[in-house]
């Protein structure tokens, strides 16, 4: 290192832009420590540190005759560091946000998919129970369920007593509780 031009950093640069490795090599060992140390304490990640520092110099070989140094050279390469710090935690952010994004709509498609499919199947279910009442109790509770009748509306549709069709909406409602109710109480084991 005491040939002339590999100490003063001005004569360095000159003899890498000329593609002198030897100028490359006494840059790359003088201030890879300095960075490392610098770019660690932003991103506490060896290997991320590492690829950084290794990009930076790579980058300065492959321009090396274009290169252009405005301020001192390590104020370049802290620069050029900060920069890569930088976009490293912007990507790492932005990863993180997409991922925890991504999870919460899988979890919400997820429970809304399961909630969906569960409230079908309980709509059928009910659907195949009331199918399955006597007539004339289906007719009476259809009325009143689906259609919206009154009980004297029903009573003097069907010709019965509004005591009939109370007895009717009662006596469906207790059949429906039970059957829907066995097929409730698997649904919530089913979750477990």
């Amino acid at each position: 290192m005491n040939q002339p031009g590999l100490t003063d950093e001005n004569g360095l640069l000159l003899q890498l832009q000329q593609g002198d490795e030897k100028a490359f090599e006494v840059l790359y060992h003088r201030y890879k420590g300095l960075l490392y140390t610098h770019a660690y304490k932003k991103l506490s990640d060896r290997e991320e540190v590492r690829d950084i520092i290794h990009e930076i110099f790579s980058g300065i070989w492959e321009k090396r005759e274009t290169l252009n140094v405005t301020t001192s050279f390590s104020a370049y390469l802290y620069q050029a560091v900060r920069f890569k710090v930088i976009d490293r935690l912007s990507k790492g952010r932005s990863a993180k946000t997409y991922l925890d994004s991504l999870e919460n709509f899988a979890q919400t498609f997820t429970a809304t998919t399961d909630h969906r499919l569960r409230e079908n199947m309980l709509r059928d279910l009910i659907e195949k129970e009331i199918n399955n009442l006597p007539t004339k109790m289906r007719q009476v509770f259809e009325l009143s369920r689906k259609e919206g009748l009154s009980h004297k509306e029903i009573a003097e549709l069907l010709s019965i007593s509004e005591e009939g069709v109370r007895s009717h909406i009662k006596h469906a409602l207790r059949i429906l509780r039970l059957k829907v109710g066995v097929y409730l109480i698997m649904l919530s084991f089913w979750d477990v």
